[in-house]
């Protein structure tokens, strides 16, 4: 995973490994989304995928594939852990709950992104538009 630490002060953004550094780790929005999912409690693969598609406003669409590999990764990352395996309407289903770790990771995400939202939007406002 590729982590970003930034300098707004001094515009300078370096791209690191989070196993390395482990400060604030950017994360695509399939992964956000997903981890976002998780908030609430835990929930099963297929809950996660609707879920992460109602908070990312449908731009979000994970197929099976896409959220089995990004789940590997954050069980390896310690994001979040697994619970055993259960039947339910005759499917195997395994549900995932966020850890603090991941909670804290995807709050550094969320502010790190509102971060960037407030610097280009005041960035927006302090200049005039470019011409047609």
């Amino acid at each position: 995973m590729v982590t970003a630490l930034g300098s707004q002060a001094a515009g300078v953004l370096t791209i690191c490994r989070w196993s390395t550094y482990r400060w604030v780790v950017e994360l695509r929005p399939p992964s956000y989304f997903a981890l976002a999912a998780l908030i609430d409690g835990p929930l099963h693969g297929y809950a996660i995928v609707r879920r992460a598609g109602v908070l990312s406003g449908g731009t979000v669409r994970l197929s099976t594939g896409t959220l089995y590999a990004l789940l590997e990764r954050a069980l390896s990352e310690r994001l979040v852990i697994a619970g055993e395996p259960y039947i339910e309407s005759g499917r195997q289903r395994r549900d995932y709950t966020l850890t603090s770790e991941g909670r804290r990771v995807l709050e550094a995400e969320a502010s790190r992104l509102a971060s960037a939202s407030r610097t280009v939007v005041g960035r927006l406002r302090a200049t005039k538009a470019a011409p047609a």
